[in-house]
Protein backbone atom coordinates (compact mmCIF):
# COMPACT_ATOMS: atom_id res chain seq x y z
CA UNK A 1 0.00 0.00 0.00
CA UNK A 2 3.06 2.38 0.87
CA UNK A 3 4.15 1.77 -1.98
CA UNK A 4 1.11 2.07 -4.13
CA UNK A 5 0.68 5.51 -2.45
CA UNK A 6 4.59 6.79 -3.54
CA UNK A 7 3.66 5.79 -7.14
CA UNK A 8 0.30 7.50 -7.40
CA UNK A 9 1.99 10.79 -5.58
CA UNK A 10 5.23 10.69 -8.51
CA UNK A 11 2.48 10.44 -10.98
CA UNK A 12 0.64 13.24 -9.76
CA UNK A 13 3.44 15.22 -9.40
CA UNK A 14 4.66 14.52 -12.72
CA UNK A 15 0.85 15.44 -14.04
CA UNK A 16 1.24 18.77 -11.87
CA UNK A 17 4.76 19.84 -14.07
CA UNK A 18 3.62 18.95 -17.44
CA UNK A 19 0.18 20.97 -16.86
CA UNK A 20 2.37 23.72 -15.14
CA UNK A 21 5.81 23.63 -16.20
CA UNK A 22 6.62 26.92 -14.01
CA UNK A 23 5.22 25.73 -10.85
CA UNK A 24 8.17 25.50 -8.17
CA UNK A 25 9.30 22.07 -7.55
CA UNK A 26 8.75 22.55 -4.08
CA UNK A 27 5.01 23.66 -4.61
CA UNK A 28 4.65 20.89 -6.87
CA UNK A 29 5.67 18.47 -4.22
CA UNK A 30 3.33 20.04 -1.40
CA UNK A 31 0.61 20.19 -3.60
CA UNK A 32 1.10 16.82 -4.16
CA UNK A 33 0.96 15.90 -0.73
CA UNK A 34 -1.98 17.47 0.30
CA UNK A 35 -3.81 16.29 -2.12
CA UNK A 36 -3.12 13.01 -2.29
CA UNK A 37 -3.15 11.60 1.40
CA UNK A 38 -4.65 8.50 1.84
CA UNK A 39 -7.93 9.39 3.40
CA UNK A 40 -7.95 12.96 3.39
CA UNK A 41 -10.70 13.24 0.88
CA UNK A 42 -9.19 15.53 -0.97
CA UNK A 43 -9.38 16.18 -5.16
CA UNK A 44 -6.29 13.81 -5.43
CA UNK A 45 -8.01 10.71 -3.76
CA UNK A 46 -11.36 11.26 -5.72
CA UNK A 47 -11.75 8.65 -8.56
CA UNK A 48 -10.93 11.70 -10.81
CA UNK A 49 -7.77 12.47 -9.06
CA UNK A 50 -6.69 8.84 -9.10
CA UNK A 51 -7.36 8.55 -13.10
CA UNK A 52 -4.76 11.57 -12.77
CA UNK A 53 -7.35 13.99 -14.66
CA UNK A 54 -6.60 17.06 -15.75
CA UNK A 55 -9.68 18.78 -14.15
CA UNK A 56 -8.78 17.61 -10.67
CA UNK A 57 -5.29 18.05 -11.14
CA UNK A 58 -6.16 21.63 -12.07
CA UNK A 59 -8.24 22.24 -9.43
CA UNK A 60 -5.61 20.58 -6.65
CA UNK A 61 -3.78 23.08 -7.97
CA UNK A 62 -5.85 26.41 -8.21
CA UNK A 63 -6.90 25.18 -4.29
CA UNK A 64 -3.25 25.46 -3.36
CA UNK A 65 -2.97 29.02 -5.23
CA UNK A 66 -6.11 30.21 -3.51
CA UNK A 67 -4.71 29.47 0.49
CA UNK A 68 -0.77 30.15 -0.28
CA UNK A 69 -0.49 33.03 -2.72
CA UNK A 70 -3.84 35.35 -2.16
CA UNK A 71 -5.94 36.41 0.70
CA UNK A 72 -8.26 33.81 0.66
CA UNK A 73 -7.96 32.57 4.27
CA UNK A 74 -7.85 35.95 5.50
CA UNK A 75 -11.03 37.02 3.20
CA UNK A 76 -13.02 33.97 5.01
CA UNK A 77 -12.08 34.92 8.57
CA UNK A 78 -12.85 38.56 8.27
CA UNK A 79 -16.48 36.86 7.71
CA UNK A 80 -16.19 37.45 3.79
CA UNK A 81 -18.76 35.15 2.26
CA UNK A 82 -16.88 32.23 0.48
CA UNK A 83 -18.77 33.15 -3.09
CA UNK A 84 -17.47 36.43 -2.31
CA UNK A 85 -13.83 35.74 -1.04
CA UNK A 86 -13.15 33.52 -4.43
CA UNK A 87 -14.59 36.34 -6.45
CA UNK A 88 -12.23 38.54 -5.39
CA UNK A 89 -9.05 36.39 -5.72
CA UNK A 90 -10.07 34.82 -9.06
CA UNK A 91 -7.67 37.24 -11.12
CA UNK A 92 -5.10 36.59 -8.98
CA UNK A 93 -5.60 32.83 -9.42
CA UNK A 94 -6.16 32.40 -12.79
CA UNK A 95 -2.83 35.05 -13.14
CA UNK A 96 -0.10 32.58 -11.31
CA UNK A 97 -1.90 29.59 -12.96
CA UNK A 98 -1.69 31.19 -16.32
CA UNK A 99 1.88 32.36 -15.43
CA UNK A 100 3.02 28.43 -14.15
CA UNK A 101 1.52 26.75 -17.30
CA UNK A 102 3.75 29.18 -19.43
CA UNK A 103 6.30 28.49 -17.29
CA UNK A 104 6.78 32.53 -16.93
CA UNK A 105 8.16 34.07 -14.11
CA UNK A 106 5.27 36.36 -13.93
CA UNK A 107 3.37 34.07 -11.59
CA UNK A 108 5.08 35.52 -8.73
CA UNK A 109 4.36 39.06 -9.09
CA UNK A 110 0.32 38.06 -10.15
CA UNK A 111 -0.03 36.87 -6.50
CA UNK A 112 1.67 39.48 -5.23
CA UNK A 113 -0.65 42.27 -6.79
CA UNK A 114 -3.46 39.95 -5.59
CA UNK A 115 -2.17 39.74 -1.96
CA UNK A 116 -2.00 43.67 -2.30
CA UNK A 117 -4.92 44.19 -3.20
CA UNK A 118 -7.20 41.86 -0.89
Amino acid sequence: RAAEDVRFAEAFAAEIRRLFPGCPEARARAVTAHASARGSGRVGRSAAGRALSEGAVVSAVAASVRHVDTPYDQLLMSGVPRHEARRRISVGVEGVLQGWREGGVLAEAAARVERDAG
